[in-house]
């Protein structure tokens, strides 16, 4: 069944149940960050074992976004998504009763797994039920539910650790996925597809996740030479990858969506650059507050709401406006003030008033909601239907890799100027120093990032 008005089912219904999964990943996410020092001392792990906790997780959805959002278009957008539901529950269930590191990083693999066929299809169901003129609301209250999740996953992942222990923060993730289960096998009625009866791409799939594999595990090894080869083999194989998928009559990824859509191919790279320019903000901020300026985790956190709490609020008008003013506007003046607000942090020190700090989280906050609500618009018009799956996907992956690659970046420079070591009192000039040189690359990522934002053209 194909039913982009929507008269199947509940259009509330599909907006309910794509909400709440677009909740409960960065929720997991950022209440996990917080708690890694809690699962180091019970688990017994390293600085890198704790690395993986939160890497996992980003590597394995990066890895299968696109191989799902395909299969989603092929068999069923709801299908995939269910499906993705229930390894998600699982596999949180199961990762707040890990008794070892190796259990509780399986489990966050599954979990990417489960979001990567949930990422894959969440968007697409929306666009699919819900007609153009009212795509900018429904994604911009999507939006707005994945930063309430980062506003919240920092105060109720601090408080379950701290007075429940860490296991605690994958229960919320489990309850809110059964009920996700049970609404869309009670309420979401029929199906629907963009690409029924074509072929699936396995070849194509394999070439592209151990490509993606290649290249993020290597960024996380950098400045080691075995990362070097990993990036230069995972650059190889995608470039192997875009070839076969020209060849290919039934293409996982439609490398024609690139080079028939300008606008589908900036507004893409306008998503990387952003997620790679402020992804490691909130880890940097969060370790400057606590060492340089002596704030306890939780009153970090709460400093910290400041920025997400501005993207909750403005996502949903700033999708609103998408629908009557061309998005590239929009995510582009987001983009000018992203970078504005990079650029201040560069001239962080122990000295900077508080006030200043949490006005500039919330300059960058409303920057970021003007620019990911147009800028998912922007996408999923440009796409056709029968590409709303792989579209989603692709967007998705941008985020994704971005967010690799702005940690990577933090750590990158962390390991040059300190080296492999904990961050101890003398060695807080150098990591003032790591942190300066951090949002200088950001700022010329993000600055750079606002004429691929305004080179899209227009949408409509």
């Amino acid at each position: 069944m194909n039913d982009p008005a929507g008269k199947g089912t509940s259009k509330g219904v599909v907006l309910i149940v794509a909400t709440i999964a677009s909740f409960i990943f960065p929720f997991t996410g950022s209440a996990v960050n917080i708690a890694l020092p809690s699962i180091g001392k019970e688990l017994s792990l390293d600085a890198v074992m704790l690395g993986w906790i939160a890497t996992a997780y980003l590597l394995s959805s990066a890895t299968f976004l696109v191989p799902f959002g395909r299969i989603a278009d092929i068999y069923g957008r709801k299908k995939i998504f269910t499906c993705g539901m229930v390894i998600y529950t699982l596999s949180s269930l199961f990762a707040g009763m890990a008794s070892s590191a190796n259990m509780l990083i399986s489990c966050r693999v599954f979990q990417g797994i489960g979001g990567a066929m949930l990422a894959g299809t969440a968007v697409a169901l929306l666009i699919t039920v819900f007609p153009a003129n009212e795509r900018g609301k429904v994604l911009g209250i999507n939006v707005a539910a994945a930063y309430i999740g980062l506003s919240l996953g920092p105060v109720l992942g601090g408080i379950l650790t701290q007075h429940f222990g860490w296991r605690n923060i994958f229960f919320p993730s489990a309850f809110l996925g059964l009920a996700v289960i049970g609404v869309v096998l009670w309420k979401l009625k029929g199906e629907w597809t963009g690409a029924k009866g074509e072929r699936f791409d396995f070849a194509g799939s394999v070439i592209y996740s151990l490509a993606l594999v290649a290249l993020v595990y290597g960024f996380t090894l950098l400045p080691a030479m075995s990362g070097v080869w990993l990036i230069v083999g995972g650059i190889i194989g995608l470039s192997a990858f875009t070839r076969w998928e020209l060849r290919t009559r039934s293409p996982v990824l439609d490398i024609s969506l690139f080079r028939n859509s300008r606008a589908f191919t900036f507004s893409n790279l306008a998503a990387l650059i952003n997620y790679s320019a402020t992804w490691a903000v909130s880890l940097l901020i969060s370790l400057y507050l606590q060492y340089l300026k002596g704030f306890n985790p939780q009153s970090a956190g709460l400093i910290l709401v400041a920025m997400p709490a501005m993207q909750a609020i403005f996502s949903p008008l700033a999708g609103r406006l998408s629908d009557r003013i061309e998005p590239r506007l929009i995510a582009s003046t987001g983009m000018a003030l992203t970078t504005v607000g990079l650029i201040i942090f560069i001239f962080l020190n122990k000295e900077t008033p508080l006030a200043f700090i949490i006005s500039n989280l919330i300059l960058m906050g409303l920057g970021f909601a003007l620019f990911s609500s147009p800028n998912t618009n922007a996408v999923m018009s440009s796409a056709p239907k029968t590409a709303y799956g792989v579209a989603s996907a692709t967007l998705a992956t941008m985020r994704q890799v971005g967010m690799v690659f702005s940690m990577g970046v933090a750590m990158l420079m962390f390991a040059l100027y300190m080296g492999r070591v904990q961050i101890t009192p003398e060695y807080y000039p150098l990591f003032q120093e790591s942190m300066k040189t951090s949002f200088i690359i950001f700022a010329v990522l993000c600055f750079g990032g606002i004429f691929a934002s305004l080179a899209r053209g227009k949408v409509r």
